[in-house]
């Protein structure tokens, strides 16, 4: 599971409690300052068109090594399965390096405010982004938010925080993050007593689903892995790392959040938190197999170390359905995607992770599913405009993130013989398509205008790259990123008030007439 970064947004009225959480006061007072200023200019470049140019938590993973003959990963069909053998789910992990994996018990740390959901003008609601942006651009100087021991480098540039255990990458707009949200708010989501709209008829199908594991015997490694680890050099090696980080640190995040849920929930309703103990075991395994791939390469993240030390941001169950639904979805059309094309281009396959993307990408499906059940139980989050908003800004959020991040890392995708433009274009279509079926509003991707200003976001955002990497003075650099934020703001502004599609299942008797591509 991978949450949208752009999680700042209600940075103002949170209070970050526990192992990692850290907030500024000077960074919070420059950011109020500023805000309604470049609101204002996001706004007028909007209107003119000018900026159109955890109690204890068990950490596990059922990875399991089968030897089989190494032979070049192209040679192996998409469809054949390589050496697996039958696999538990209870092998302990944790702090994961090169060595053996051990238990690891960590406290899932808890927030107690709550994030302020009333009504918001369209300035204010315009404010509150620009603010977002402010404060998580301030963040891509590189700080670290995670303590850390010395860190050396290998031979790659990587800094590593022992012999064979990776140093998390450093906190940016675009990392993937752990979350939390109000435990209290969800058991009276989640309790029958207080939610007359509860089909348990349709959740206890939902968990027998997942109780039928069908992934059980799926995760399992071959010598495979190890040779093509040896094959994979220069910046492809660094550029396929860093996709192993990012998604493994995603998946990892996904598995606390629904562990901790799973365990609030027991006695408020025992077949959801049977649900979320069995989505934390999918999500384990795919970060375990993630961690033990990166471990091919001598490299490794220490995820019990993470886990008590990573900042957590909170976000109220609403605003957790909403971008959890979206994230489960564009994750299985990413990985169905890549999967397909190299199924059709199997000399284009530099490592046999991508031949588990098929049966992976279910997980991701089923999961999606599981919050879209979750959703129609709540109809107040799907009816009236301010739903409508929300749903919005978050499909914005998550698309936006997407592009930026993968045009960052174009190259990863060149490897794999895909268009990164084309790619990302198709993952979008098809995830809003999907999304339509629940969401009562989502962004016309198809107008004509939309990823036209989606390219024009990627070069702004390549300028600011380029302003941060130029060695000048901080305060020189902000200076210099202050109006390329400002034009983003104003693209991203204009993206967000262009008419959207009415569609979703509650408050609609028609079918919304969608274009497929």
């Amino acid at each position: 599971m991978s949450l949208l970064p752009l999680n700042r947004l209600q940075y103002s009225t949170i209070e970050e409690q526990g192992p990692g959480a850290r907030r500024n006061p000077a960074n919070a007072v420059l950011v109020a300052a500023v805000a309604t200023v470049v609101a204002t200019v996001g706004v007028a470049s909007y209107n003119l068109g000018a900026a159109h140019t955890a109690n204890s938590l068990q950490l596990f993973t059922p990875v399991q090594t089968v030897s089989t003959a190494a032979r070049p990963v192209a040679s192996l069909p998409l469809r054949q399965t390589v050496g697996r053998s039958a696999v538990g789910t209870s092998a302990p992990l944790a702090a994961s390096g090169s060595g053996a994996y051990a238990p690891e018990a960590v406290a899932l740390p808890q927030a107690t405010s709550q994030i302020n959901s009333g009504v918001w003008s369209i300035v204010g609601f315009g404010s509150v982004i620009t603010a977002a942006l402010l404060f998580v651009w301030n963040r891509m100087q590189g700080k670290q938010t995670v303590a850390m021991a010395a860190t050396t480098a290998n031979k790659e540039g990587f800094e590593m925080q022992r012999e064979g255990v990776k140093k998390a990458a450093a906190d940016t707009i675009l990392t993937p993050r752990f979350y939390t949200t109000d435990f209290d708010e969800c058991a009276q989501i989640f309790s029958k007593e207080f939610n007359e709209h509860l089909d348990m008829k349709e959740l206890e199908a939902v968990r027998d689903e997942f109780v039928k594991d069908y992934n059980q015997n799926h995760f399992v490694r071959n010598d495979n892995f190890k040779a093509a680890a040896s094959w994979v050099d220069g910046d492809s090696r660094k550029i396929f790392v860093e996709f192993l980080e990012r998604s493994c640190t995603a998946e990892f995040s996904g598995f606390l959040l629904y562990k901790e849920l799973g365990r609030r929930l027991k006695e408020i309703n025992p077949v959801v938190a049977d649900i979320f103990t069995l989505m934390s075991r999918d999500e384990a395994r795919h970060a375990g197999f993630l961690n033990k791939t990166m471990s091919d390469f001598d490299l490794a993240l220490d995820l019990g170390f993470l886990t008590k030390h990573r900042e957590y941001t909170f976000f109220k169950p609403k605003f957790i359905f909403y971008a959890t639904y979206l994230s489960e979805k564009i994750g299985y059309w990413r990985y169905i995607t890549i999967y397909r094309h190299l199924q059709k281009n199997p000399e284009q396959q530099f490592s046999p992770l991508f031949q588990y993307f098929e049966n992976w990408c279910q997980d991701e499906n089923r999961h999606g599913d599981f919050f879209s059940a979750i959703l129609k139980t709540q109809p107040k989050m799907l009816q009236g405009w301010d739903s409508k908003l929300w749903c919005r800004f978050f499909c914005h959020s998550v698309y936006i993130t997407m592009y930026l991040n993968d045009h960052q890392r174009s190259a990863f995708y060149e490897q794999c013989g895909l268009n990164t433009t084309e790619f990302n274009q198709h993952v979008i279509r098809e995830t809003n398509n999907t999304t339509a079926r629940i969401f009562p509003a989502v962004p016309n991707v198809n107008a004509p205008d939309y990823f036209p200003k989606m390219d024009q976001l990627v070069v702004l955002n390549n300028k600011l790259a380029e302003i941060g990497a130029n060695g000048s003075p901080a305060a020189l650099q902000n200076v210099q990123k202050a109006p390329i934020i400002a034009q983003m703001v104003g693209i991203m502004l204009d993206l967000m008030w262009a008419t959207p599609i009415e569609c979703g299942t509650l408050d609609r008797e028609e079918t919304p007439k969608l274009e497929y591509v």
